[in-house]
């Protein structure tokens, strides 16, 4: 068998042939991302960018007109071109002031349940939606794979791989570890049925019955609905719309309650988009392991980053084992074929024997295909067309939501995924607007189904990841109305 360093040329390389317009495009992007280029100040020219970076004129032109593609720079004519207004009136950043930590009985799933059960209408716009647009996803190359892998499986491969997982497949989500600077043994890899396995069995090694967690607040309703099955007690952190969870609360709260667990996103947190600086994942790790208290990490957004680099989670320091590191395929690739991992540190074999327990093991044709296509199928140039796709249609949904919401609405503006969370003025009701939104063909997800205390009944999650069209661009016109109506 061989080693995991032996991809790692093969998985290399795939970064390697990214063309030189993209790389230059991704890096005028990145400008434009941090506010270097300004909305509608003028990109360099053609000849001074061609002269500046020391690359050809073609170049730079193919750069651009992938720009355009992008939906970050348009041009002018005999002018040159120029960085898109994202609106004309953009609207402003939420106003999450600092609040303690609360300690919580979690009782909120028959709200979500109701709330689920009103989004599943097909005709609706899907801007409740949890996943985006699957047309964003490569089907049927991975259909291919599907009946590849099948085809040439050993019949004995389909008992063997029930325990930790197929490890064509684990030995690739390692190498990608490794490619982002985490270096993982195999043996800490468990392939799960999705993400949401993997964290109900990280939170079950870690807890019993009454403990107490940390989670953020506010937390993707999932997080909530486990803490209540468990029959555990949440203590919910503020998040920051940029900077992710507040440590200081955090920290107050590990010395003054008798907290067993964190589970946390670190990176493009759900539903409002927050991802932590490299300083504030090490300062957190710092944190957990002085009071020996472990993180599971969610991170199935993982790849949808629209920065330069991909950004390294919480795991990267960890050198004692103490962070459970989960994610899926389910956003990046593959939604509906449930293939998630988890890398487990000390905890890995026990949350192995536990699923052996309960669930034994996802599809083992469904793991197959996976890595199949990971190996041979283009996942990096996929991953960097979904990036480009979502990042435009953020665009396009800030634009539109700055045109027809009221002036006092605030959003966050994430740096990848494709949800935005929004707080509307204090007098409307988030689940008053869900009834008045479904009855015209609109979903959206309420706030005060992400918070155990049923807390931002002014809010809303929104999706826009789904092609943006004239049927959504009515959507957002006729929710801003409906707003005002409060």
């Amino acid at each position: 068998m061989p080693s995991t360093l032996d991809f790692a040329p093969q998985a290399l390389s795939n970064e390697d042939r990214m063309k030189r317009y993209e790389k230059f495009a991704d890096e005028i992007a990145e400008l434009v991302r941090t506010g270097v280029l300004a909305p509608g100040e003028k990109v360099p020219s053609v000849r001074h960018a061609s002269r500046t970076y020391g690359v050809s004129p073609s170049t730079v032109f193919q750069a651009y007109y992938l720009l355009e593609a992008r939906g970050l720079i348009q041009a002018r004519a005999r002018s040159g071109y120029f960085v898109r207004e994202s609106a004309k009136r953009p609207l402003h950043e939420p106003d999450i002031g600092p609040r303690m930590a609360e300690t919580t009985e979690v009782g909120v799933s028959d709200l979500v349940f109701s709330v689920l059960a009103s989004l599943g209408d097909p005709d609706t716009v899907p801007f409740g939606s949890a996943f985006p647009s699957p047309e964003l996803f490569p089907l049927q190359r991975l259909a291919r794979s599907m009946g590849q892998a099948v085809r040439e499986m050993p019949p004995q491969q389909v008992i063997t791989e029930m325990t930790r997982g197929n490890p064509d497949l684990r030995r690739q989500i390692a190498l990608r570890y490794m490619v982002s600077g985490v270096m993982l043994p195999m043996d800490e890899l468990i392939i799960t049925s999705g993400a949401m396995e993997a964290l109900n069995l990280c939170l079950q090694v870690a807890t019993v019955p009454g403990d107490l967690v940390a989670i953020e607040a506010p937390a993707f309703y999932a997080t909530l609905q486990v803490l209540e099955r468990l029959k555990l007690k949440a203590v919910e952190i503020p998040v920051h719309p940029r900077e992710g969870i507040d440590l200081d609360v955090l920290e107050e709260s590990l010395e003054r309650l008798p907290i067993k667990a964190c589970w946390l996103m670190s990176h493009l947190q759900n539903p409002i988009g927050a991802s932590m600086t490299a300083e504030k994942k090490e300062r957190l790790y710092r944190l957990l392991q002085r009071h020996d208290v472990p993180l599971i990490e969610d991170d199935v957004y993982a790849e949808l980053y629209f920065t330069k680099e991909r950004p390294r989670p919480v795991k990267s320091h960890d050198r004692k084992g103490l962070v459970m590191h989960c994610s899926s395929f389910s956003k990046s690739l593959a939604p509906g074929y449930r293939i998630g991992w988890v890398a487990g540190g000390r905890y890995a074999e026990q949350i192995a024997r536990l699923k052996l327990m309960t669930t034994i093991s996802p599809s083992v044709p469904a793991q197959a295909a996976i890595a199949d296509y990971l190996q041979h199928g283009g996942f990096d140039r996929h991953l960097r067309k979904l990036r480009h796709t979502l990042e435009m249609q953020q665009g396009q949904m800030l634009a539109s939501a700055a045109r027809h919401f009221p002036a006092e609405t605030r959003v966050t503006r994430p740096s990848g995924g494709y949800f935005l969370w929004f707080e509307f003025p204090q007098q409307v009701d988030s689940l008053q607007l869900l009834q008045l939104a479904l009855a015209q063909g609109i979903s959206l997800a309420p706030g005060p189904i992400f918070s155990a205390t049923q807390r931002f009944r002014n809010c809303a999650r929104l999706n826009y990841g789904s092609p943006w069209d004239g049927r959504s661009e009515a959507a957002m016109e006729l929710l801003g109305r409906m707003i005002r109506s409060f």
